[in-house]
Parts: structure tokens; C-alpha cells; sequence
């Protein structure tokens, strides 16, 4: 356990610079002094819990924790979208050459992927009437940005499956600690499940970003409606709705090929012990 501290400690460093950022570069910008307490707190739950969880060598609540680099791209992909729309909420009331050239950028991403019917349009449509044009725009290059970056997300991380060999490169794979929520004990053939569990995780992943905003637009008729008008809610909100069905995604995906490694190993296994069904 000794030897995990450190990477332990560093992971919990990073974790709270990722939640600390927004506040750091957009002091002045209209966050309280509230907000900022609460998201120091919500730092140091956060990097106790990575602390914790990668210096223990038993199972807790992260996935893939000896599986890189699932948790790594996972978390470069939220660092980079929560980094750059700040910037672009930074550019409201400080414009320097680099938050001028990533909204420009945003705007042009925004514009882009705001077709119809698509998850930028709807998260523009999400918005209640009313709203001004320019606060319209700024979410548009918001969603824009983070949905890019998700999807360049699943495109690296399929990439590194295939340059890698993941997870067969990195040796024997434990089931019991990079998936401490799977019990592979229960209900049936583990590569069902996994296969089970991985079309399900893709197909949320696919559908989160559409059913988001059409359920918040239905909640606003009987609730407060949502405007994103706090720079923070505003950047936290289009991360997670980016990130969360690019995590699911990329869960379905890597359980689908330790399914897959799970059904070579027993097909293996049974050409050793019956030498007829090896390949001629």
C-alpha cells in the first residue's frame, strides 16, 4: 500500500485543480463567496475519495483503477472541457488573446453542430423564451465545445484500444477491483452480462444527450426554469451533459471487449485441454 501513496497523492491533486479551476479563473466574475466555499468543500471530499480509493488495494467506487488509460483519457477529456468553457465565460468581462481566440472557435464549433435536431440545437431550444440573444449564443458555444470534446474523446479512446490492445497489454485483468460494482458471481454467464451491460451503457450514452434538455424543457412548465445565467452552473451544467454519456459510452465499449478477452481466454483454454479444436 506504501508505494500507492504517491500516485494516490497526485491523482487527488489533480482531481481538486479540475473542480478548483472555474473558481480560479473567474474570480471576480460574479461568484460568491458561498460558491466558492462550497466548492473548496466539494474539492477536498473529492481528492480524499481519489486519495483513498487508488492507495487501498481493495475495490471501492472507481472503475478501471488498474485498467489505464480508461480513467486517464477520461479525465484529460472533462479537465479540457471544463478549461476551455471557462475561458469562454472568462471572455465576457476579460478578453485577452486566448479567451478572444476560444470563443471565436466556440462560436464556429457552436454554429456548426446546430442543425436541426441535434444536441446543441436542443440544449438552445432548452433555454426559456425570453432569453437575450447573446446569452444564447454563449450556450451555444458552450454545448458546442463540450460535445466536440466528447466526441474526440471516443474517438481517442477507441484508437487506444486498438494501438494498445486494452486491456490484454496491461496483463491479467481483475474483474473484482476495476469493476467493484460488477459481481461476477451472480445472474448467469459473466460475458452475458458484460455484453448485456455494455449495449446498455452505449445506447444510454447515445440517447442521454437528446433526452436531457427535452426532460428539462418538460420540467420547466412545472418548475423554475433553468437559464445557466451563473458562469459556473453554465460551465458544470454543459460538462456533465457532454461528459456523462461520453463516460457511459466508453464503459459499454471497454466491458464489451473484457467480454470479449473473457470468451478468447475460454476458447483457449479449451483448445489446450482438447487438442482437436486447435487450428489447423
Amino acid at each position: 500500500m506504501v508505494d500507492k501513496i504517491p500516485g494516490a497523492f497526485v491523482r487527488a491533486v489533480l482531481v481538486m485543480v479540475l473542480l478548483a479551476t472555474p473558481s480560479l479563473l473567474l474570480q471576480g466574475s460574479g461568484s460568491g463567496t458561498d460558491t466558492t466555499q462550497a466548492i473548496a468543500f466539494m474539492g477536498l471530499f473529492a481528492g480524499a475519495l481519489t486519495f483513498f480509493e487508488y492507495a487501498s488495494a481493495y475495490p471501492g467506487l472507481i472503475e478501471f483503477r488498474y485498467a489505464p488509460p480508461f480513467n486517464r483519457i477520461r479525465y484529460l477529456s472533462l479537465f479540457a472541457t471544463v478549461f476551455l468553457l471557462t475561458l469562454i465565460c472568462r471572455g465576457l468581462s476579460d478578453q485577452t488573446p486566448l479567451t478572444v481566440f476560444v470563443r471565436a472557435i466556440g462560436a464556429i464549433i457552436g454554429q456548426a453542430i446546430d442543425f436541426p435536431y441535434s444536441p446543441v440545437r436542443l440544449v438552445v431550444l432548452m433555454m426559456p423564451e425570453g432569453m437575450s440573444a447573446e446569452h444564447l449564443e454563449l450556450v451555444r458555444m458552450c454545448a458546442g465545445m463540450a460535445y466536440l470534446i466528447s466526441l474526440l474523446t471516443l474517438s481517442v479512446f477507441v484508437i487506444l484500444l486498438k494501438i494498445f490492445d486494452w486491456p490484454s497489454r496491461n496483463g491479467a485483468f481483475n474483474v473484482w477491483i476495476n469493476l467493484p460494482t460488477f459481481d461476477p458471481t451472480v445472474g448467469g454467464d459473466v460475458v452475458a452480462r458484460l455484453e448485456r451491460d455494455a449495449r446498455f451503457n452505449v445506447a444510454l450514452g447515445f440517447l442521454l444527450p437528446f433526452l436531457i434538455p427535452v426532460v428539462v424543457k418538460a420540467a420547466s412548465a412545472s418548475f423554475q426554469p433553468i437559464t445557466l445565467e451563473s458562469p459556473q452552473t453554465l460551465i458544470w451544467t454543459m460538462a456533465t451533459w457532454a461528459f456523462l454519456p461520453a463516460s457511459l459510452f466508453m464503459r459499454g465499449i471497454a466491458m464489451s471487449r473484457i467480454a470479449d478477452m473473457i470468451r478468447e481466454k475460454r476458447r483457449q483454454s479449451r483448445a489446450a485441454a482438447d487438442p482437436s479444436l486447435q487450428p489447423v
